[in-house]
């Protein structure tokens, strides 16, 4: 842990005070996770290859997709790897919501992981945990998560509501562990859905981070929080360095995994990228703008909602072509890289709209 070692050399040697910076710590952050997964992505493609762990696709997919069977996946380890050898230079482990961040992240990722490799010895896409039993651990891994905010001195069950000033929901006391849950099971599966297409997930996820590292480091700084009328986090303000972390392991990622892919995330990437941003969203104290931040997310798996509510009442009647909804749009005859740069551009807007949030307080 480089901070922990460098930090006390201050005052004997002026150029390390430049580590108590999180502006400085999370810049380097980020370049670091950005060069470790860059540097180490053509060495773990080989390594998936070797181990035969290509990408299933399913027949019921677009036919287009077919091409891609094949192409190497589990990407996600390389990205916690990434995230989790940058944190061990610049991050200060002894920050209880910097822990809880990348202990959530892991978690999520673990569970990813096991369906993946199981996929992999069963040589087939449904060959991974059973859906009951994949939600089952999320839903465990959220209700310890919202456990453990609750318990923490200083830390406020209330919610913010965007764009209306003043307004909160009053303390939820225990049933924030609930919704704590429920917050980071969406996420988490929101982002697994939109995993579809050749960096459409990553694109987003990079900018919904961009989004939350500075929602954290502003409610983290009690003089702008009191200012912007927002919920001060004592020490949130640290997980800008996770978030810078995530940033740049994304974009390292991206290299590789932009269209056409040379590797997939798989859950392993996919369900701990929904998971790190929806720990971001309940420590920040932003929980309801997640669906701002997070919205491409939201409305991709509102799509599936929909498509197999209405499948279903209907008995066979659909209204999208296909769901998730890029898949909707492939089929309408939208090129792949048309749908994946025309949704990152969705994600930039929201960000941007959530971030006028920020003075209709």
């Amino acid at each position: 842990m480089l901070y922990s070692l460098l930090y006390p050399l201050r005052d004997a040697i002026g150029a390390f005070n430049v580590v108590r910076y999180i502006t400085f710590r999370t810049i380097v952050a980020m370049l670091t996770a950005m060069l470790v997964c860059y540097l180490l992505g053509p060495w773990f493609i080989r390594k998936m290859q070797e181990l035969q762990m290509g990408q299933y696709i399913r027949e019921l997919g677009p036919k287009s997709h077919q091409a891609k069977a094949g192409t190497p996946t589990m990407g996600g380890v390389l990205i916690l790897f990434s995230i989790l050898a940058s944190c061990l230079l610049w991050a200060d482990w002894t920050n209880f919501y910097f822990l809880m961040c990348l202990l959530t992240t892991l978690a999520f990722g673990a569970i990813g992981f096991i369906d993946d490799y199981s996929k992999k010895v069963a040589k087939r896409n449904e060959g991974g945990l059973k859906a009951k039993s994949k939600m089952l651990l999320q839903i465990a891994v959220g209700i310890v998560v919202g456990l453990l905010l609750v318990q923490h001195s200083g830390y406020e069950t209330q919610l913010a509501i965007p764009f209306i000033q003043k307004w909160v929901v009053p303390e939820l006391g225990w049933g924030y562990v609930i919704l704590a849950a429920l917050i980071l099971v969406g996420s988490s599966n929101a982002v697994n859905l939109t995993d579809g297409l050749d960096g459409l997930a990553t694109g987003p996820v990079a900018i919904a981070a961009t989004t939350y590292l500075i929602f954290a480091y502003l409610a983290g700084n009690i003089i702008t929080a009191k200012y912007l009328q927002i919920f001060y986090v004592p020490g949130v303000a640290e997980i800008t360095v996770f978030l810078g972390a995530l940033v740049g392991a994304s974009i390292g990622f991206l290299w590789y995994n932009t269209y056409p892919a040379q590797i997939f995330m798989g859950d392993t990437g996919s369900l701990s990228m929904g998971g790190a941003l929806g720990v971001s969203a309940l420590c920040t104290k932003n929980e309801i703008l997640l669906l701002v931040v997070g919205g491409l997310f939201v409305v991709e798996a509102l799509s599936v909602i929909l498509q197999v509510g209405f499948f279903k009442i209907t008995k066979g009647k659909r209204i999208f072509r296909m769901a998730p909804l890029h898949h909707h749009f492939e089929l309408k005859g939208w090129a792949e890289p048309k749908v994946i740069v025309r949704f990152w551009i969705i994600a930039i807007v929201l960000a941007l709209l959530a971030f006028s949030t920020l003075k209709l307080r």
